[in-house]
């Protein structure tokens, strides 16, 4: 399990609009404001847990963000209807397209998932599989 994922952002009223809207679909909630004296930007986790954690930030370098070639960020769903409504969300307000929300068969009988790239390229993937609860 990991802790926290952190993406750079380059526009974060966009990024930041982007990911409430689409992380609001999977019940994640954005964490209140706290002085870390890092960088500007925005983080979410589920209500009533601390960990995990998804936050997009200004680079702590100073250069500007760039997406990662080769990465994916994977956020689990509790349905399938859950996945289509975060790909859809996404879709709507400024993701691109990467695969429509459907059956992968190939990764597991159940394995229903979506993806797509942010507003600034970092490619997401929405998931559900009965492995898990979401």
């Amino acid at each position: 399990m990991f802790s926290h994922i952190q993406v750079g952002g380059r526009d974060l009223q966009a990024m930041v609009a982007f990911y409430d809207l689409v992380l609001g679909r999977l019940g994640w909630v954005r964490l209140l404001d706290e002085e870390d004296d890092g960088p500007p930007g925005a983080g979410w986790h589920r209500p009533g847990t601390k960990w995990p954690q998804f936050y997009v930030q200004q680079p702590y370098n100073g250069l500007p963000a760039t997406s990662g070639n080769g990465v994916q960020i994977s956020f689990a769903a509790a349905s399938q209807e859950q996945v289509t409504a975060a790909w859809q969300a996404a879709i709507k307000s400024g993701g691109a397209d990467e695969g429509a929300p459907g059956l992968r068969p190939r990764y597991g009988a159940d394995f229903f998932g979506a993806y797509c790239l942010d507003p600034e390229g970092n490619k997401l993937c929405f998931l559900h599989t009965n492995d898990f609860d979401g």
